[in-house]
């Protein structure tokens, strides 16, 4: 499968044109037609190259009930848009050619991500989590305003194969490391077996790689990628987080993406740093004459990610999982607060003084949904524009043991009523949106309730 690690003989992105010659020269025989469902998950169909070079470049279908499953593909009752009394009809999958691109670690293989439209209107559904993303930076750009951003992925990498991982359990996995490998370069020097293949192949991906490392727990690793416009980052990140398990899986490890994989280790963030540029890209959040080189818009931003932080909860942090990684000490923050590069923050802000400046949210796990995530920052941010919204003083100091301020939801189930709620978010996306993902949260809430945790049997199985 693999030829080598290196990115030297990689195309990269690929136009119509260039796949079409690839096709006649024997270099490409399998397109990867892919849309993203609510777990930020692709999902899709593998074309024979001929085929999609003669129709499915322009469209293709799928069954619209991958936009109303759960985790384990349940199809879920109570979806207003799908639904068995519907009949679970198709979705058309629209090919964005602007992300058509080379998969180097898969033999022969080129991918293109696609919009999901309605079948009989053609127009975006609108919570299809790329439209969702999309909506909110047309709003943006209505007002001259670009979003920039950048996801970083932790994640946690184990000597086991995916099938024994499976075997056992999930249970007594053996990380990668037997020790903390925060910037240890020894240590990562040892999984450069994976790691260096991730960098090259996702380079070849035109996904650009700025670095990996060591992150702060045994076996623990980041994956950073070039700061990029919001659509473009999205993109990245869900073939950055399927690229991973693919190329890991290859080698004969596996890797999870998990907020918390385990209660005695730290979680794995993704924490998303933002900011705004004009249409012509000059940096709007930069003013030298200002404290810290933030202009007023930028602190009207900053203002609106911190009053809506609650009700945004839920897209940074979807499962219940998610919230088992707020644990004080652990760097996952725990109040919604801004501070000057303090990582006990829920918003901390990087590179002042500098053309940099930018907002980095903290609470975010490595199990969101990247284009879900963005336009509910960029929405909040909005809001706080668009009422000129005044930011509070920067908190200072330690955010674990401060108190009398505001908290990030420590449940599901209060993220869920947070995000039923929020009269920002149901004007921004629409009462059909929200509605749909409250359902798919409180789903996963019931899901939860009803199971009996191993926890439980250790604990009470004899002691009871």
């Amino acid at each position: 499968m693999f030829h080598g690690d290196t990115a030297e003989d990689m195309a990269g992105k690929l136009s119509l044109r260039e796949l079409k010659q690839a096709a006649t020269d024997g270099e490409i025989d399998t397109v990867l037609v892919v849309q993203t469902d609510m777990q930020g998950r692709l999902m899709g169909k593998r074309f024979q190259v001929e085929n999609f070079l003669e129709t499915a470049w322009e469209e293709t279908h799928s069954c619209n009930y991958l936009l109303a499953t759960d985790m384990e593909m349940n199809t879920v009752e109570g979806y207003k848009a799908s639904s068995w009394a519907a009949g679970y009809g198709d979705y058309v999958m629209k090919p964005d050619l602007d992300t058509l691109r080379r998969i180097p670690w898969l033999e022969g293989t080129a991918m293109v991500i696609c919009d999901v439209l309605d079948h009989h209107t053609h127009e975006p559904v609108p919570h299809s989590p790329r439209a969702v993303l999309k909506k909110q930076i047309a709003r943006l750009e209505a007002k001259g305003m670009r979003p920039m951003m950048a996801t970083e992925l932790e994640f946690f990498l184990f000597r086991e194969t995916y099938e024994e991982a499976h075997a056992k359990g999930y249970t007594d996995l053996t990380p990668i490391s037997a020790y903390n490998e925060d910037y240890h370069i020894f240590q990562t020097t040892k999984e450069e077996d994976v790691m260096r293949a991730i960098r090259n192949r996702l380079q070849g991906a035109d996904i650009p790689v700025e670095n990996s490392k060591g992150e702060a727990e045994a076996g623990q690793e980041e994956i950073n990628i070039v700061y990029a416009d919001a659509l473009t980052m999205g993109d990245r990140h869900v073939i950055v987080k399927n690229g991973c398990k693919e190329i890991a899986w290859s080698k004969g490890r596996a890797i999870s993406f998990m907020a918390k994989y385990s209660h005695a280790a730290a979680g794995s963030s993704s924490h998303v740093h933002q900011s705004l540029v004009d249409l012509d890209g000059k940096p709007l959040f930069f003013d030298p004459d200002a404290k810290h080189g933030m202009s007023a818009l930028m602190r009207h931003y900053l203002a609106g990610l911190l009053r809506h932080s609650s009700a945004i909860t839920f897209f940074l942090a979807p499962n219940i999982n998610s919230y088992k990684r707020f644990t004080e000490g652990m760097f996952a923050p725990t109040k919604a607060i801004w501070s000057m590069d303090n990582r006990t923050a829920g918003y901390r802000i990087c590179a002042a003084d500098t053309k940099s400046v930018r907002v980095e949210c903290r609470i975010g796990g490595a199990d969101l949904n990247p284009y879900l995530a963005m336009a509910g920052l960029i929405a909040a941010g909005l809001d706080g524009i668009e009422n000129e919204r005044d930011l509070e003083p920067a908190f200072e100091g330690d955010a674990y043991g401060g108190a009398d301020i505001p908290t990030v939801p420590s449940t599901l189930r209060d993220a869920t009523q947070a995000l039923d709620g929020s009269e920002m978010l149901r004007a921004a996306f629409g009462d059909d949106v929200i509605d749909h993902y409250v359902h798919a949260a409180r789903w996963e809430q019931t899901a939860f309730d009803r199971t009996v945790t191993d926890w439980e049997v250790a604990r009470g199985f004899e002691r009871s």
